[in-house]
């Protein structure tokens, strides 16, 4: 009878405990484990499903996500676009006849030797990048041998062309593309992408997309992340060829929203032409009529000079809105001094708090002010397992739930899942940090259940989430347009 008693006493009590867990999800788990552990039950039960971190934190980007009050009708994208390759950058650099030998950058690659020391050098770090094949009779060798590959994919490839696919998936928008669209690519574009006749050419041009999963390795070198490497030898999209054409169709378009992206292609311009084309850039930025936001999607560099005079060159004052990730925003500063710019890389998952100080030193430094005439005032910085939002006070409306939406499309769009799917995703962004490292910045805490944290600094208001990230990613390209798309999609921008 007294054994009788134990046991019903340990199983009423687990069935307490277990209450808990369903009722006050918010509860410390180490206090669920050593409420458990004290009774002698066994190891403590993990909560599954909806009630784990990653679910309880889907949910409540769910309830955040809201439409804008006053959403956006016509969208132009312009001007990079191509077709992407998808391959695996290790079985296509062995059937090349290619071994890992040691890792190296090289800001513009010449040859088979340089893309092997480049695509390990990256995939030892796990990081994405992105570099100009100058050898256009090795390119096209190359680039033969990796489409007829097997399992080699065809996708819509290029900046302007994978946002514009991703706000057609909204039927109640109306989408412009402009940019070197061949045959391949015209087919591949979603039928609510409009291309005018004049962005229609022969020949499509092809990027090469190396992919390689966490974990895999190749010779000494071992991928921590999933990412890729892109390489092209892309002369239309290098000279921005489409871009007087993109303008031109504007007037007709009558769009409320303009998204820019292509400045990294020049960098296999010569200075004489990068120069020239930025002032071109200017010039037909500013031919945009006034009162329409422009997004600039910037994407991986190597050229500090070009970056230095994207910045200072007025394309930033020119532009109302940025999206960029960890490597081009450390990049960013390095190229124009600013803060932390004597990092060489990070270390890991980019610091918070040196996040938030290059994204307010940008907005303070190039963004509107009542001494300034610049239009930036809205920054969009995502990396794997965080994004923040960051805008200068007065200027846009339903950042929350922007920033939420541009996180969890990176998880659904990774897993390649409609739906945030709880047990494919794992939560990996810092559990606290500081807001600021060059001033007394707060320090947070993660809640999954308030998953958007709100800080200000001089009247510049910061939303930060964390990602969820896909455990088993089925394509890591196109992420970072992805979610620019989707946070500028549920993004309001207030009259001027």
């Amino acid at each position: 009878m007294a054994l009788w008693r134990g046991s019903a006493c340990a199983g009423f009590l687990a069935l307490a405990v277990g209450c808990v867990f369903l009722l006050e999800p918010e509860l410390p788990s180490s206090a669920l484990r050593s409420l458990w552990s004290s009774l002698r039950l066994g190891p403590a039960p993990v909560p599954a499903g909806p009630l784990s971190p990653e679910g309880r934190l889907a949910a409540a980007w769910d309830a955040l996500i809201v439409q804008p009050a006053r959403r956006w009708r016509r969208v132009a994208v312009g001007v990079n676009a191509c077709v992407d390759v998808v391959i695996s950058g290790v079985k296509l650099l062995q059937a090349l006849g290619l071994s890992p030998g040691s890792g190296r950058d090289h800001a513009v690659l010449h040859s088979r030797s340089d893309l092997e020391e480049a695509f390990v050098y990256f995939m030892g770090k796990g990081a994405a990048a992105e570099r100009f094949f100058s050898d256009k009779e090795t390119f096209s060798d190359i680039a033969q041998t990796a489409s007829k590959f097997p399992g080699a994919q065809h996708y819509v490839g290029g900046n302007a062309a994978l946002i514009g696919q991703r706000f057609a998936t909204n039927a109640d928008l109306k989408v412009l593309l402009c940019g070197p669209i061949g045959p391949k690519l015209h087919e591949l574009l979603d039928d609510n992408v409009f291309v005018p006749p004049e962005s229609l050419q022969e020949v499509d041009e092809f990027h090469l997309i190396l992919e390689y999963a966490a974990g895999e390795e190749w010779g000494p070198f071992k991928a921590p992340h999933a990412n890729r490497f892109i390489f092209s030898h892309d002369l239309s999209n290098g000279a921005m060829n489409m871009l007087e054409v993109f303008v031109s169709s504007l007037e007709e378009f009558q769009p409320d929203l303009v998204v820019l992206s292509g400045l990294h292609m020049m960098e296999g311009q010569s200075k004489e032409l990068q120069r020239k084309r930025l002032l071109e850039v200017v010039t037909s930025i500013s031919d945009i009529p006034t009162g329409i936001p422009i997004h600039l999607e910037l994407a991986s560099m190597t050229n500090r000079e070009l970056m230095s005079s994207i910045v200072h060159q007025q394309v930033f004052p020119a532009v109302t809105s940025l999206g960029l990730n960890e490597q081009e925003l450390l990049f960013l500063s390095q190229s124009a001094s600013g803060p932390h710019a004597s990092l060489s890389s990070w270390d890991g998952v980019p610091d918070v708090g040196m996040v938030s100080d290059i994204l307010f030193w940008i907005l303070k430094e190039h963004g509107r002010s009542k001494s300034r005439s610049s239009d930036l005032t809205r920054i969009h910085f995502h990396t794997l397992v965080y994004h923040i939002l960051a805008t200068v006070d007065g200027h846009w409306a339903n950042q929350l739930a922007a920033v939420a939406a541009g996180a969890r499309v990176a998880g659904t769009q990774a897993c390649a899942t409609e739906t945030i799917d709880a047990s494919r995703v794992s939560l990996r962004a810092p559990q606290e940090f500081m807001t600021s490292h060059s001033e007394s910045g707060s320090r947070i805490v993660l809640n999954p259940n308030k998953p958007v944290v709100e800080w200000h600094r001089e009247g510049v208001t910061f939303h930060f989430t964390p990602v969820l990230v896909c455990k088993d990613p089925i394509r890591t390209v196109g992420l970072g347009d992805a979610i620019s798309a989707e946070g500028l999609f549920y993004s309001e921008a207030h009259p001027d």
